[in-house]
């Protein structure tokens, strides 16, 4: 693995008008070609999902979920959450038979109905200014004619060969001969085409209602499947409030519950509390009060977050001041404490997109693990996201698996305000490491005061299963000064998420971008 460079990668992206940043260069440039016509942020960010979905198809898939913020330049701002639910079916009393201790990733249980293409209309029709035919446009034509495979794409691609390989669909469609692309080698997928056009054609009923979803359902339903054509037709999108926390003068907001946003939140009331800026961007110090911090909140998020339809989340409580106090008078700045987390792997994409009226959308959309559950339909190559491994099956826990149910989410967009005004669009990929990523850019830009490269360019480390997982790219100093605190350190074995910055400039409006190298993609603008 190469280790990450002490320079900005890359250089960053200004743009007076419009900008987007994404993990594909075909998306970004997808999503500019759309403003460039007179669409919105919305349109554009909609029109750059489909993209990726050609091009990172490990990451995410119509077959997937997806939450946004989108928020005007006078203040107002709302959520979407597009994630999926469980079968009707998947009783108490089908749990307590099945003997399940917990929902694996790649179990056919842990296929979810996908929320993505209701999130996408319902969002283009809402706030868009194109249809969804339009919008899959771009998609269509690289699916048909073929997409090159990216470097990183091409590098995660064959740890993923065992898996597609015992299934038939995801075998036909996403090897060739057996194997995983190479970087360069263009890849088609016509069966995928074929079913764009159909939803471009017929709309979202086509996927959740007609032909689409009966051969998805007889796939599923092989295999041993609860989901049902009425839990497909039943599938809707739901507009939510973010929540928000205050830190350091800057409003952050994330997506409620059963998203983990509230994670984030959590963790930055805590490192209020800390004199940060006395240390510096890359020092143990910092690492150490960030590590402490995200442990306490991933603990609060494993007992408490779930589907708010089905149970109470304390969020105020949780949010509250005198929370916040107890938790950072918790944390020893010499000494770490023994506090579980166990992070499971996954993949997303994460864009972000402010348009000519500084309309801003926060995007992202996945299909969880790496190619979802590895299960493919061989008509029309839909890859099925895995989000039910998010549930408990714990009969008594908040999160455990029920009929219609949401699962504990791990995707988050993200914004922040200052004064009322958009400030910056972010967000990271990642799966659970996100929260760990939103809170090294909120403390990067708002502490600190890096640049929206500089601040994707730090390199980053998680604390997992008992360790603190580093990149290669963490100095030995930071290693041995962590583990002097009685950190377990270990190599990450791998480059930790990815993540798109775009700021607003308070006195020029200027945009300015950022967009993560651990990933193929660019920000730019016009």
């Amino acid at each position: 693995m190469t280790a990450m460079p002490n320079w900005p990668s890359r250089p960053l992206a200004f743009a007076q008008k419009a900008m987007a940043a994404t993990s594909s260069p075909a998306a970004t440039l997808a999503a500019l070609d759309v403003m460039k016509k007179g669409g919105n942020a919305v349109d554009a960010a909609v029109t750059a999902s489909a993209v990726l979905c050609i091009t990172e198809p490990h990451m995410t898939g119509i077959g997937g979920d997806c939450f946004a913020i989108i928020a005007w330049p006078d203040g107002k701002r709302v959520g979407l959450n597009g994630a999926g639910r469980s079968a009707r079916s998947a009783t108490a009393q089908w749990l307590k038979q099945s003997g399940l201790r917990t929902i694996d990733p790649h179990s056919i249980h842990a296929v979810t109905v996908p929320g993505a293409i209701d999130a996408w209309d319902t969002l283009l029709k809402a706030h868009g200014s194109i249809s969804l035919a339009e919008a899959l446009q771009p998609a269509i034509a690289l699916a048909e004619q073929g997409v090159p495979t990216g470097p990183r794409v091409a590098r995660d691609w064959p740890e993923l060969v065992a898996t597609l390989g015992r299934d038939p669909g995801a075998a036909t469609h996403y090897l060739l001969q057996g194997r995983a692309p190479l970087a360069g080698e263009v890849m088609r997928y016509p069966a995928l085409a074929k079913t764009l056009r159909q939803i471009a054609s017929e709309g979202r009923n086509a996927f959740y209602n007609g032909t689409i979803a009966a051969d998805t359902l007889a796939t599923l339903q092989a295999k041993g499947s609860l989901l049902t054509k009425e839990d497909f037709a039943a599938t809707r999108a739901d507009w939510v409030t973010p929540i928000s926390t205050n830190f350091l003068g800057t409003d952050i907001w994330e997506i409620p519950p059963s998203g983990q946003g509230l994670t984030v939140l959590i963790a930055l009331n805590i490192l209020r509390h800390f004199e940060l800026a006395r240390f510096e961007p890359d020092s143990p110090q910092r690492k150490h009060l960030e590590i402490e911090a995200l442990k306490r909140a991933w603990a609060l998020r494993s007992r408490h977050m779930a589907d708010p339809d089905f149970a109470e989340v304390p969020v105020a409580e949780l949010l509250s001041e005198k929370f916040a106090v107890q938790l950072a008078a918790s944390i020893s700045p010499d000494r770490a404490q023994d506090i579980a987390v166990n992070l499971p792997p996954s993949d997303t994409v994460y864009l972000a997109v402010v348009d000519q009226n500084r309309l801003c959308c926060s995007f992202i959309n996945s299909i969880y693990w790496s190619f979802g559950a590895g299960i493919t339909t061989e008509k029309t190559g839909i890859t099925l996201q895995n989000r039910g491994a998010g549930f408990s099956c714990e009969p008594n826990h908040p999160n455990v698996i029920a009929p219609s149910k949401r699962p504990l989410h791990t995707i988050i967009p993200a914004l922040a305000t200052k004064d009322g005004r958009n400030d910056m669009v972010f967000g990271v990929m990642g799966g659970d490491f996100q929260p760990m990523g939103h809170v090294n850019m909120v403390l990067n830009t708002y502490v600190y005061g890096l640049d929206p490269q500089a601040s994707l360019d730090l390199p980053r480390l998680v604390p997992s299963g008992g360790v603190v997982e580093c990149e290669n790219a963490v100095s030995e100093a930071v290693r041995r000064d962590l583990a002097r605190r009685g950190h377990k350190i270990a190599d990450a074995g791998e480059l930790l998420g990815g993540g798109q910055i775009i700021r607003i400039d308070a006195k020029t409006g200027l945009l300015i971008g950022g967009s993560d190298p651990r990933k193929d993609g660019f920000a730019a603008g016009f």
